[in-house]
C-alpha cells in the first residue's frame, strides 16, 4: 500500500492567485511558510522557515482565492506532485508542489487566531458546522 499524504499549518507568502485553463478549470496557486524552532548544538533556540507551494483546482481553488490571503493561517491538506518541463534555454526543470484536497481557515479576517472557522473538502460543496464571530461572514453570506 502507498501513501502519499501532506498535512501543512502555515501562513500564506502572498495572496492566492487565481487563473483558468484553456478549457475553463479554476486553478489557484500560492505559497505557505510554515516555522520550526530548535535548539542548536551551541544551546541557542532557532527558528526555521520552510516554504511549501501549493496549488487548489475548481470549487477549492475559487474558494481559496475568495477567502484567504497573504498573512492568513490555513490548514492545507493534500499530496505532493511533482511536474517537469523543458525550459527556453533547452534545460530540463522540476517543479515539487502540494495540490490541496482540503482547506481549513484557522484565523479570522484581520489574522485573529480562532479555532478553525470553515472546513473545505475538494471532494463536496457542503461545508461541515461552521463558526463564525461578529467580523465574520455568516453561513448564508458563504457561497458553498
Amino acid at each position: 500500500m502507498d501513501l502519499n499524504k501532506v498535512m501543512l499549518i502555515g501562513r500564506l507568502t502572498k495572496n492566492p492567485e487565481l487563473r483558468s485553463t484553456p478549457n475553463g478549470q479554476s486553478v489557484t496557486s500560492f505559497t505557505i511558510a510554515t516555522n520550526r524552532t530548535f535548539t542548536d548544538n551551541a544551546g541557542q533556540k532557532q527558528e526555521k522557515a520552510e516554504f511549501h507551494n501549493v496549488v487548489a483546482w475548481a470549487k477549492l481553488a475559487e474558494i481559496i482565492s475568495t477567502y484567504l490571503a497573504k498573512g492568513r493561517r490555513a490548514y492545507i491538506e493534500g499530496r505532493l506532485q511533482t511536474r517537469d518541463w523543458v525550459a527556453q534555454d533547452g534545460t530540463r526543470r522540476y517543479s515539487t508542489e502540494i495540490v490541496a484536497e482540503n482547506m481549513i481557515m484557522l484565523d479570522g479576517p484581520s489574522g485573529k487566531s480562532n479555532t478553525p472557522v470553515q472546513q473545505m473538502d475538494h471532494g463536496t460543496d457542503t461545508p461541515p458546522n461552521a463558526q463564525s464571530s461578529d467580523e465574520e461572514r455568516t453561513l448564508e453570506e458563504i457561497p458553498f
